[in-house]
């Protein structure tokens, strides 16, 4: 469907990728994955063609609908719910427009036969029937079907989108999308900004798309969940994967390994040769020997190991001034924005050493909260700071508030005071941006470097309470492992805002939970919240209200369906074709197990010790047995799954 061939990208001299080959199928479900700045966000924006290769072919067929994400929007403000959702249908109103123009061209001329006139209706007549294709009058009941399935309801339709969080409005992006029906979605870090009942949402809807996914996402779970296929970008390169995440990362450790044994073997095997060679040069009676092996040194496919990128986030957060034993007290406290109450009347105590979680749906007053501490909205009731506080502030637009025509060094040399400023340069060659990557300008950062950058401002001077708002937004699952542990041994108080619930494990004692206008106090960390809550995830948490107002529903629906026949004929026709599925890849394990035997048989024939393609054929089929192990197991779920139903 959409052809990568031989294409490589370079900027100012840099190459970002190298000679990559890959091809996407109508159905893939693809993750994009790598350090932050490899190059994925450009990947989506040459799809979305927004971006041009330096060399090389991309092939997209006309035909083909792209609906693209990108990490950061502009939104026209001055637009409602519905009337900024309803742009999805800019085609139609197009369309629209031609017909109306037609349509007052006949009326006002009046040689009715002529051949002209003739022609102008039968464009009319054209027209109007490609409206009617297009989806005509419906759309104004696909635009309020689609937003009431997103969790609107009518009395947002008219409201402005500004007075609506990144989430929703991420929302009302993805209607648009969904409303065009495009044939490859193209999504960058869609669950950053979301709450887990959006991200959820997203997950089930991407899991049962019927065209192509392709995503980039630091989110462990979700991507897992959404996706079937890897493709990693590393140091200009690509290297494709078949399968989700979590079997990526074996695969990808196994073809590691099984690249330095074949490497290790081909050099020993090497070594032996050449040491033949110069052994029995000049041996008359070894010389043919002697060309044997010359010649057979100058067939060798040599073996390379790939390269790796090895570059690692070094973080350290300076050790925490002495602070009072309460560093943050709240009583009473509430903060309404005109008629609508986010917080009512909510009190809590942090202690100092304390590592606390806030947690809850989007809207519900949890950066309202962080930014009542921060004074930067007034709010009614009782807020106090303890003694000397000291606070570094991680805010979740904070790298949207870099000035782009800065470079890296020029950004924090300006904020830097003191003793500070002579190893602004160490700092930065921690925080992965050492050598001429100090000196790139802001606005060539990808999102993850743009994060790497917002966070140095924290280590320029010593604090005791550090608030983080969604701090794992755009970061690498490396550089969050890294992030998670200078937190972890950061000896002061420390609030989070996050929706990541394998970042917050381990590293929170405390979780306070945001609905209704209330808060909530739970001790122990994020499982222990969950346990107590007897909730498997916080999937659980933030739909457990729409659960119990839709329980009768449900029952009802699950109780027609076991009545119906014809439901009962389906799921026995699925469940025939799983057991089908599964008996074809056991044959196909057998015939590759088969295969191998043969070819270890071989390889202990004293003469194909040393036969390099033999030992390729042999790796080869290990690694597809592996894979339809692999397939073999998901099918099995599927199958047992079925049976449940």
């Amino acid at each position: 469907m959409i052809s990568v061939e031989q294409l490589s990208i370079e900027f100012s001299g840099n190459t970002l990728f190298d000679d990559i080959t890959f091809l996407i199928n109508p159905k893939d479900k693809i993750a994009l994955v790598g350090k932050n700045g490899a190059g994925k966000s450009t990947m989506l924006k040459l799809f979305a063609g927004l971006q041009n290769p330096s060399s090389g072919r991309l092939t997209i067929p006309k035909d083909i609908k792209i609906g693209y994400l990108p990490q950061h929007m502009i939104h026209n403000d001055s637009r409602t719910v519905l009337d900024e959702t309803e742009m999805a249908f800019f085609e139609l109103f197009n369309q629209q427009k031609t017909i109306d123009a037609l349509s007052r061209e006949l009326a006002e001329r009046t040689d009715y036969e002529s051949e002209s006139y003739l022609n102008t209706i039968d464009k009319l007549t054209h027209e109007t029937e490609k409206l009617q294709l297009m989806g005509g009058a419906d759309y104004k009941a696909d635009v309020e079907k689609t937003l009431l399935g997103l969790g609107f309801v009518r009395a947002d339709f008219n409201r402005k989108t500004t007075e609506f969080s990144g989430g929703w409005r991420m929302r009302i992006e993805l209607a648009k999308i969904l409303l065009r029906k495009p044939d490859v979605f193209l999504l960058d870090e869609p669950t950053n900004h979301l709450d887990i009942e959006s991200i959820q949402w997203l997950e089930q809807f991407l899991s049962n798309y019927n065209g192509a996914v392709v995503l980039v996402s630091h989110d462990r779970a979700f991507i897992n969940a959404v996706t079937n296929r890897t493709i990693e970008i590393s140091l200009g390169s690509i290297y494709d994967y078949r399968v989700n995440y979590d079997h990526y990362v074996e695969l990808r450790k196994e073809r590691r390994e099984q690249q330095l044994r074949a490497y290790e073997n081909q050099q020993k095997m090497i070594a032996d040769t050449e040491n033949f060679i110069e052994k029995f040069r000049y041996k008359a009676t070894k010389s043919v020997q002697v060309q044997s092996r010359i010649k057979q040194l100058d067939k060798v496919d040599r073996i390379e190991v790939d390269a790796e990128d090895n570059s690692r986030l070094n973080l350290k957060f300076p050790p925490a001034p002495r602070s009072g034993t309460i560093p943050i007290e709240i009583d009473k406290l509430t903060k309404a924005y005109g008629d609508k109450v986010i917080i009512e009347n909510i009190g809590l105590i942090i202690n100092r050493g304390d590592k606390v979680a806030l947690v809850g749906k989007n809207g519900e007053g949890k950066t309202t909260l962080v930014k009542c501490i921060m004074e930067q909205i007034p709010y009614s009731g009782v807020l106090k700071l303890g003694h000397n506080i000291k606070i570094g502030y991680f805010a979740q637009n904070q790298a949207s508030l870099l000035d782009e025509n800065k470079t890296v060094f020029e950004t924090i040399d300006d904020v830097a005071v003191g003793d500070i400023r002579t190893r602004i340069r160490d700092i930065l060659g921690a925080f992965m941006f050492g050598g001429e990557s100090s000196d790139k300008k802001v606005k060539v950062l990808s999102g993850g470097e743009r994060s790497r950058l917002a966070m140095i401002r924290l280590l320029l001077e010593p604090v005791n309470l550090l608030i983080l708002d969604e701090p794992t937004n755009h970061l690498d699952m490396q550089s969050k492992e890294v992030l998670k542990e200078a937190i972890k041994a950061f000896d002061g108080t420390v609030i989070v805002v996050s929706h990541d619930r394998e970042f917050l494990s381990g590293l929170v004692n405390k979780v306070y939970e945001f609905g209704n206008k209330k808060v909530r106090e739970h001790l122990g960390g994020i499982y222990d919240f969950l346990k107590k809550k007897q909730l498997d995830s916080l999937k659980e948490l933030e739909i457990n209200l729409r659960r119990s107002n839709d329980k009768l529903s449900e029952n009802k629906e699950k109780s027609d369906n076991k009545l119906s026949y014809e439901a009962r004929k389906e799921q026995a026709k699925k469940i025939r074709k799983a057991e089908k599925e599964v008996q074809v890849c056991e044959q196909e394990i057998s015939g590759i197990e088969t295969e191998i035997s043969a070819i270890e048989l071989a390889l202990q024939q004293p003469d194909n010790t040393s036969n390099s393609e033999l030992f390729k054929s042999y790796e080869s089929k290990k690694r597809e047995l592996k894979q339809k192990v692999y397939e073999w197991e998901i099918l099995i779920e599927t199958m047992e799954g079925l049976h449940e139903e």
